[in-house]
Order: structure tokens, then sequence, then C-alpha cells
């Protein structure tokens, strides 16, 4: 009985890539994935980051930031 995976599997672009995974099924054995867990490491990651930022920048820094930001959204066509 064939296994069928809950989630979507995307194919390569490259052709090589996928005709080495259509072998790979065709005999069997499941191509190669991402760790599953990396979508949670990469999300932690993303978490600290603004925070770590902040620490580091200095109030001149933040303010220049903020103010090219302000300028950026009044900018825009309402």
């Amino acid at each position: 009985m064939v296994q069928v995976s809950i989630r979507k599997r995307t194919r390569p672009a490259d052709p090589n890539q996928l005709a080495h995974n259509v072998f790979l099924e065709s005999i069997g054995e499941q191509p190669k994935t991402e760790a599953p867990d990396g979508d949670a490491r990469g999300r932690a990651g993303g978490l600290k980051g603004g925070s770590a930022r902040a620490k580091k920048l200095t109030p001149e820094e933040r303010t220049d930031i903020a103010r090219t930001a302000a300028a950026v959204r009044w900018k825009k066509i309402r």
C-alpha cells in the first residue's frame, strides 16, 4: 500500500532533480525533504530578531528609522 502524505509536496524546478525524485518514488523511496522542525526554528529566530535589533540601536538610529518610515507612509497616494 502506498502511503500518501497529507502535506502537498512541491516538485523541484530543475529537470534533473525532478527526474531523480520521480525515480526514487518509482522504486518506493521517499525523496529527501527539509527538516520538519525547520519552520519552528525559523520562526523562533524571527521572534527574537526584532527585539535584539531594537536593543542594539541607539535612540538616534531609532529616530532616523521612524522618520524615514513615516515619510514613506505619507508619500503614498491615498
